[in-house]
């Protein structure tokens, strides 16, 4: 990461797109006033209007065992205390008669950016927001079918859901500390509700804050660094948890689960990269995982994996 250029283009109050892959080593910056030159679309907007469409995806499931090869390695590391919350992900075929463009088009999502002929995602998932001097991040972890009966109740009551939350609302908020001051939980555990297109989905997310100093323009880089990759894509704790996710997933994440945001010269947004299709050599994969603790069973989490394939 270029810390530098991004530190400068802060002080210089010079707008730019941020787009991140998951390890941040491989980072792109972009001027705003040049992007029309570039094969490149994103969206950032909480208040969109959601449109009806149809699913256009048709899914090849990865094979349950060696999924399960992979979910048992990780229940073998949380008892040996290597990690304790990690997040397992698995790239899937899928079948689309639509291009990245169109794809890109039809997604209804908060955070949606196209990369060249290379990559789409449609992301629910804030990274961090700053603004006035104050710095926001939005760890999401657990979802459940609306139309369950008493989903809201369900879901807020699972106790290894709640667990798991837990602890990456503690991974942020010690993430948070690092590069500001006074961070505290301003809402813990609340609901909100993500249209998949087939049906709807309640998702459990925090809100965390830090005091900022009035000069964060001129750190921009220095905190994305510090705060990359994110901990609510990784798990707890980080370091030994990346090594595990680079030993026991056997494939590239790339841009998956990386953050792209948008620096407008007065205010940072951003997103987590998840929800996400990846042209490859052999046609386009699906990005898609969950978080694993102790108390996880695996046909859940594989099923997890599954349902988090849909164009929302």
């Amino acid at each position: 990461m270029d810390v530098k250029l991004l530190n400068t283009l802060g002080k210089n109050r010079e707008p730019f797109l941020f787009i991140s892959d998951f390890k941040g080593e491989d980072t792109k910056v972009l001027l705003l006033k040049e992007l029309e030159h570039e094969d490149i679309e994103f969206s950032i907007n909480e208040n969109f209007r959601y449109e009806k469409h149809h699913h256009f995806f048709k899914a090849s499931a990865i094979d349950f065992s060696d999924y399960s090869l992979k979910f048992n390695k990780i229940i073998e590391k949380i008892k040996e205390g290597k990690t304790y919350v990690i997040n397992l992900t698995q790239a899937t075929p899928v079948e689309t008669s639509l291009s990245l463009k169109e794809i890109f088009r039809h997604a209804n999502a908060h955070y949606k950016l196209r990369y060249k002929d290379k990559f789409v995602c449609f992301s629910p998932e804030k990274f961090i927001q700053i603004s006035d001097n104050k710095i926001h991040t939005f760890p999401m972890k657990g979802t459940i079918d609306s139309a369950i009966p008493n989903a809201k109740a369900k879901i807020l009551s699972d106790e290894k859901e709640k667990a798991e939350h837990i602890m990456i609302v503690d991974l942020l908020r010690n993430d948070l500390s690092i590069v500001s001051k006074n961070v505290k939980v301003e809402k813990f555990r609340y609901l909100s509700e993500v249209n998949t297109g087939s049906k709807k989905l309640l998702q459990v997310s925090s809100k965390i804050s830090g005091e900022l100093s009035e000069n964060w323009h001129e750190n921009i880089g220095t905190i994305l660094e510090a705060l990359l990759p994110a901990g609510s894509i990784s798990g707890a704790p980080k370091k030994s948890t990346l090594e595990i996710i680079e030993e026991v997933e056997a494939y590239e994440r790339g841009y998956f689960t990386g953050v792209f945001g948008v620096f407008d010269g007065e205010i940072f947004d951003s997103g987590v990269m998840i929800r996400f299709i990846e042209k490859t050599d052999r046609g386009f994969v699906y990005k898609s995982g969950g978080g694993i603790t102790l108390d996880s069973d695996v046909s859940l989490e594989y099923n997890e994996l599954q349902n988090k394939i849909y164009l929302p």
